[in-house]
């Protein structure tokens, strides 16, 4: 069991908003819909056209003093080249922005050099923030694992669209055709204590099928999913919010592991439960989420 990865500013990501970089008075409305982290998007959302102006977008948001949510603040860059530094020299150009930017999200992650080169860039222009890896091809996933142990990873994203275009696969609502993928994301992951942030859900009127594919995202082992809507916010954050009786048990094992502690004792039981760090750590999982959520 892997202890709770957390965003660089100490908070759970369950949710992911996706927000094109073209639409500066989209990105600043971003943060009312709730999410734990808004990614602000320089790649698929923006016409090769628009690339420039989006990123100026970008900037003048990140660097009016207006802007301070209380979300994560990444930006998606194009896959690494020419395109992705251009990106982070224009984005990291003013110093607030600089300092606004939580993170950086890599799309189409193939191998561990990607996110190297991508964290020399960074390192190049003093930003020293964490590099989400999205990984959506057949490499990029088979290569998760040494992808995750990179040290500037934070986070695997998998993307299931674009992984089945890859492949050839036709798209189906249960999933089956991506689902060794998936669940191959959360391993590697999990591996290397990183979080874990699930694909996107297509259809954004379809809200039952949202909570469906977030609730399977949740018994995976997921920590997040992306969202490509405001409106798909609050159906994700609710599916990774722990039930309160799930609350009540990590705060007793936590108060047990408290008492044991203060008595020099290494074992405890609660509810007849033997503990052990697995579970210690599961249960600060547990209230770190319900923190995020104000359930506690």
């Amino acid at each position: 069991m892997k202890s709770a990865a957390l965003q660089s500013g100490g908070m759970p990501r369950r949710s992911l908003l996706f927000t094109p970089g073209d639409r500066p008075e989209m990105m600043r409305k971003a943060p009312r819909a709730g999410a734990d982290a808004l990614v602000f998007d320089l790649e698929d959302a923006v016409a090769p056209d628009r690339k420039a102006e989006a990123r100026t977008a970008v900037r003048d948001v990140l660097s009016d003093p207006e802007f301070d949510p209380d979300a994560e603040v990444c930006v998606r860059v194009n896959p690494t080249g020419i395109a992705a530094d251009d990106d982070l020299g224009s984005v990291l150009a003013d110093e607030r922005a600089a300092e606004r930017l939580d993170s950086v999200m890599l799309p189409k992650v193939e191998q561990a050099g990607d996110v190297e080169t991508l964290a020399g860039l960074l390192d190049e222009r003093g930003a020293a923030v964490p590099v989400l890896a999205l990984v959506e091809t057949a490499a990029g996933v088979l290569a998760a694992e040494e992808i995750a142990a990179v040290p500037e990873v934070n986070a695997l994203a998998f993307g299931a669209e674009d992984l089945a275009a890859d492949l050839g696969a036709t798209r189906t609502h249960e999933g089956t055709e991506v689902l060794h993928a998936r669940e191959h994301v959360v391993l590697a992951a999990s591996a290397a204590d990183v979080d874990a942030l699930d694909t996107v859900y297509t259809d954004i009127e379809d809200v039952d099928g949202l909570r469906d594919a977030t609730e399977f995202a949740v018994e995976l082992g997921y920590d997040g999913k992306l969202a490509i809507h405001p409106a798909q916010v609050d159906t994700i954050n609710e599916a990774f919010t722990p039930a309160p009786e799930r609350v009540e048990w990590a705060e007793r094992v936590l108060d047990a592991k408290r008492q044991a502690d203060a008595e020099g004792r290494g074992v405890f039981r609660v509810d007849g439960e033997m503990i052990d760090a697995p579970l210690i750590a599961q249960a600060e999982r547990v209230l770190a989420y319900a923190e995020a959520a104000d359930e506690i």
